[in-house]
């Protein structure tokens, strides 16, 4: 890969976690589908806090916990999103420089407070995101440094954050200025609600736009309004796109050019959350892209960070990533 100062620079939702462990009995009573990702409103969120009691807050947001793998495998990452002037946004810009990722996007002195992504994590392991965007919805074109993403290797890009405009427009600038540069673009589908509402423009990223597209299995299948897998994954390798589907204990499936890699999963210690798997399969498929591996190494090395990310609460990894991914595949 050509020179670079900048690895992945990621553009999303600058989102502080709050993580509360419940019975699914909280969920049902709350009118709120497990295993979900809802957005919710300021008095929502204030309401849901209240109820869930004890908590941990972790700066957060799917792209912004893609980079803090990146980083902890060795890797120079950026992070572009918007926060506000208040407590919450303190606490994101802090944690995730501490992470290791660049970290400069002004936070708003005006408007609408922080996001933050209210997560309960039932016994199971699986998690029920409510979601408050605030600030996140603010970031804009102005906030797209030329120079900086003409300096990344790879520009990612969060698909929770296509739905409001003003973001839209800013990663529509973004892919502008990567491609003209020659870099290469990451998207991840994020959720299925974000393919049912954007379809026609996810489609039309991944015929040119975009080199590499991440999703797991039902939202492929979202894509192409089918719930046979196989028929997605059909109409996904017809694109140039390379293609990385994420199937949980399944392992993941990578298109490119008329081949088609399986990789299983790396056993998992535990599983205790699932918040912030695919984030982290990212990361490490990501690092090993950049670094040059084929893509059966890049999915071994994105098993690897989300095998190691799902045994502990929080999307941010405890072990050291860079040892586990060399005693693995060297």
């Amino acid at each position: 890969m050509t020179t670079h100062d900048i690895d992945v620079l990621a553009i999303g939702n600058a989102l502080v976690d709050v993580i509360a462990i419940a019975e699914p009995a909280f969920l049902s009573d709350n009118s709120i589908p497990k295993g979900s990702m809802r957005l919710i409103g300021a008095d929502d969120a204030e309401r849901l806090y209240a109820l869930l009691g004890s908590t941990r807050e972790v700066s957060g947001g799917s792209a912004a916990n893609t980079v803090a793998g990146i980083a902890a495998m060795g890797g120079k990452p950026k992070f572009v999103g918007r926060v506000a002037a208040d407590q919450l946004g303190e606490v994101f810009a802090h944690d995730i420089r501490a992470a290791g990722v660049g970290f400069d996007t002004v936070p708003m002195v005006d408007g609408p407070p922080t996001g933050r992504c209210l997560i309960v994590v039932t016994p199971d392991g699986d998690r029920t995101m409510s979601t408050y965007l605030g600030a996140c919805q603010e970031l804009s074109e102005a906030d797209i440094d030329a120079a900086t993403v003409q300096a990344s290797a790879v520009l990612y890009l969060e698909g929770y954050l296509w739905d409001p405009a003003l973001p839209r427009a800013a990663m529509r600038k973004a892919i502008a200025i990567s491609r003209e540069a020659g870099r290469k673009v990451a998207f991840t589908l994020s959720d299925v609600f974000c393919v049912e509402g954007h379809r026609d423009d996810f489609i039309t990223l991944l015929n040119g736009h975009v080199d590499i597209m991440f999703g797991n299995e039902n939202e492929v299948c979202a894509l192409y309004k089918t719930q046979n897998l196989d028929d997605a994954m059909a109409q996904l390798a017809s694109h140039s796109t390379i293609a990385v589907v994420t199937r949980s204990e399944k392992g993941a499936v990578v298109l490119n050019k008329g081949e088609r890699h399986v990789v299983p999963c790396h056993p998992a210690t535990q599983v205790l959350d699932t918040t912030g798997a695919g984030d982290l399969f990212a990361a490490g498929f990501l690092s090993g892209f950049v670094a040059g591996r084929s893509l059966p190494d890049c999915a071994r090395q994105g098993t690897i960070a989300a095998a190691e990310i799902i045994a502990h609460y929080g999307a941010r990894p405890e072990r050291d990533l860079r040892a586990l991914v060399a005693a693995t595949i060297g």
